[in-house]
């Protein structure tokens, strides 16, 4: 009788044991994959940040290092920030990317609450077409887009950089399901205390959602701020350049310099990675509290 005890506590020992090295095992699996898949997410950063470092001759060496053998940062970095106007471009693009938010948010939240919460004829039909809209890439509208610019003689403006971006229908469906889980009591009693529409959207809905504001807001600067494409096509002088646009000055058809491109593109990514360093917890909570809504 004496050995019942015993055989159980050896029982419950080796299940304990089996359950620990299965756990153990598990996340040896899960941290492995986490960490192969920020090595991959990474990586890029850091050949970047390496290459920057190096001649032209290193960037494509066959012998790949990340310490450069011939250290080239300081002419590269001096030469991307002080022997061009680059306060000029940071300051292109931080105008080209404050000026399409603005106009985005203007736009964004009065009709993401209409078709939230007001009802009218044809509201369906809208909606239907806002999320058909996200489906249209630039590339199929910017031949017309170009061509209107030209006539009206607008293409190396600031303007003329911000238009095909002024309106988002992603900030409209964002905001859209955020504004449905607005309470409709609240919207309700503010009627009936005299509020107009336009009341009720400055002083109710955009304070509630400026989790929803923080979130798209680095969507929209970060996307903007990275643009190449369209600034390619409609700046024509150096003083409308962008940051983004400027790696564009150390390619050519039969010479680049692959150290500064690098450079470059790494002055660029800091103010982006800075940004979202302080914005996360709010891009967070937006992206979470706009979940899929009815």
């Amino acid at each position: 009788m004496t050995d019942a005890p015993i055989l159980t506590s050896r029982l419950d020992t080796n299940r304990l044991r089996n359950a620990i090295g299965k756990a153990t095992i598990g996340q040896v699996l899960i941290w492995a994959s986490l960490g192969a898949g920020a090595w991959i997410a990474v990586f890029p950063y850091i050949w970047m940040v390496s290459s920057s470092l190096k001649p032209t001759n290193e960037v494509y060496d066959a012998d790949f290092s990340i310490w450069p053998k011939t250290f080239m940062g300081f002419e590269n970095y001096y030469g991307v920030l002080f022997e061009q106007p680059y306060p000029l471009f940071l300051m292109n693009s931080m105008i080209v990317c404050l000026g399409i938010l603005a106009v985005q948010l203007c736009t964004a939240i009065p009709v993401g609450y209409a078709l939230a919460k007001l009802n009218f004829r044809g509201k369906k039909i809208l909606f239907a077409t806002i999320i058909a809209c996200l489906t249209i890439p630039i590339n199929v509208t910017s031949i017309p887009l170009y061509l209107g610019l030209v006539k009206l003689s607008l293409l190396d403006t600031y303007f003329a950089m911000m238009f095909p971006f002024m309106v988002s229908v992603f900030a409209i469906f964002l905001f859209r399901q955020f504004f449905k889980g607005f309470p409709d009591s609240i919207i309700d009693a503010a009627r009936v205390d005299g509020f107009s529409e336009l009341e009720i959207i400055l002083r109710l809905i955009v304070p509630s959602a400026l989790p929803a504001i923080a979130a798209f807001s680095v969507f929209s600067f970060v996307a903007h701020w990275n643009d190449l494409y369209w600034p390619l096509i409609v700046v024509q002088s150096q003083d409308k350049m962008t940051a983004t646009l400027s790696m564009m000055q150390y390619q050519s058809e039969f010479d680049t310099n692959y150290g500064r491109s690098f450079a470059s593109a790494t002055v660029i990514t800091i103010p982006m990675m800075l940004v979202f360093l302080f914005a996360r917890r709010a891009f967070i909570r937006g992206i979470t509290m706009s979940g899929v809504k009815g």
